[in-house]
């Protein structure tokens, strides 16, 4: 057991508290995979970061660190709003980039790069592989959702890294009512990332209006809504078989979701999505595509606790 620097931050979000929380162990050497799941485990954030040198491998690609990430119930070869906010910790901590503007982060799926894109700092995307979902799966995934199959735009088994079934409905009132048997996920075995379109919110199917009616209390409080808000894609992430029900708000989902949408003509090559909103956060994130067609996951983070945590 020895004092390790660590880090508590807030990520996608330029205000403390209404974004995803992050632990970040600064020095991870010498840990095992044990103690670094128990730690995960105890701290009952979504992710759990340990900053470790690179291997050679990745030393070689140009790595400037190498992060393993835990939730609570499971390591993950890569998630998005760890590996922004591991880079804060790790560049609050006195990191030194090998190259200015740029970072390089080794974890389970290789190396993946960030940049500065429109003053925020953003990860490339890793290489997407999607496929048109299984029938039989979709049906039970939308019966544990409580979503009818007239409510679904799109639907994509979507994998860079962490494996998402993606949908793509027609309401994002109806999206924030949702109220999903997670035990029937967990079940499933199957993560689910849904999302709407904000332009197509007045497109409510009456599943969706008896489902907001009945829902309207907890779904619309006040302190989850922002008037006048410029978000174009609203998200959520249910994650049983992980141990989280709901993911505050989520890179690796984001950046696949946008992936997929982008592709697919459903959302354009620069938008920002929100998630959180049913959690009473207020997460933001920006995506854009670049003229090589790589797209890169954006957002801000907060720092909150600094200090030290024996392990």
């Amino acid at each position: 057991m020895k004092n390790r620097a660590f880090q508590q931050v807030d990520v996608f979000t330029d205000t403390a508290f209404l974004g995803n929380p992050l632990a970040v162990v600064l020095d991870g050497e010498g840990l095992s995979d044990a103690q670094m799941q128990a730690f995960a485990r105890w701290t009952q954030l979504s992710e759990t970061t340990f900053v470790l040198p690179p291997t050679p491998e990745g030393a070689a690609g140009g790595a400037d660190y190498r992060v393993r990430i835990f939730t609570p119930g499971a390591e993950l070869p890569f998630a998005g709003h760890p590996t922004l906010g591991t880079a804060h910790a790790w560049l609050k901590a006195g990191g030194q980039p090998r190259q200015s503007g740029q970072l390089v982060q080794e974890c389970g799926v290789g190396l993946v790069s960030l940049k500065s894109v429109d003053g925020r700092w953003a990860f490339a995307a890793p290489p997407l592989q999607r496929q048109t979902p299984a029938p039989a799966l979709l049906a039970e995934v939308l019966a544990a959702l409580g979503l009818q199959a007239d409510e679904v735009l799109a639907a994509q088994d979507l994998n860079n890294g962490p494996h998402w079934l993606g949908l793509l409905i027609n309401s994002v009132d109806s999206l924030l009512a949702l109220e999903p048997d997670h035990a029937a996920l967990k079940r499933l075995n199957t993560k689910v990332g849904v999302a709407a379109k904000r332009e197509t919110n007045a497109n409510h199917s009456t599943n969706g209006l008896i489902r907001r009616a009945n829902r309207e209390a907890r779904a619309f409080a006040p302190s989850t809504r922002i008037t006048n808000d410029p978000t174009d894609l609203e998200v959520r992430a249910f994650a049983a078989p992980v141990g989280i029900a709901e993911d505050p708000v989520t890179g690796s989902l984001n950046a696949s979701l946008a992936q997929w949408l982008m592709a697919e003509g459903h959302m354009p090559g620069h938008y920002s999505a929100r998630q959180g909103t049913a959690l009473g956060r207020a997460g933001q994130v920006f995506l854009s595509k670049d003229a090589q067609g790589q797209v890169w996951v954006g957002g801000d983070v907060v720092g909150c606790i600094l200090g030290t945590v024996t392990l």
